[in-house]
């Protein structure tokens, strides 16, 4: 992977902090994805762009049954 990610702040909205661990598990599984850190109702992802967009971090999200848009 690239060593300069991008990183991006997502709001998740009604994602707690426990459900924030699942989202930031499903996130982490993404090729391209260095870290997810989930917090009450945002999660910051560091990603590589030359392997994802923010709308597939964002899907990747809305797989998980949230709302997510960048912040």
């Amino acid at each position: 992977m690239n060593t300069s990610a991008t990183r991006v702040l997502l709001g998740v909205r009604g994602m707690s902090r426990d459900a924030g661990q699942t989202v930031a598990a499903a996130l982490a599984a993404l090729p391209g994805v260095s870290r997810a850190t989930p917090d009450d109702g945002q999660i910051e992802v560091h990603y590589d762009p030359t392997q994802l967009t923010i709308m597939d971090l964002v899907r990747a999200v809305r797989g998980q049954g949230f709302l997510a848009g960048m912040l």
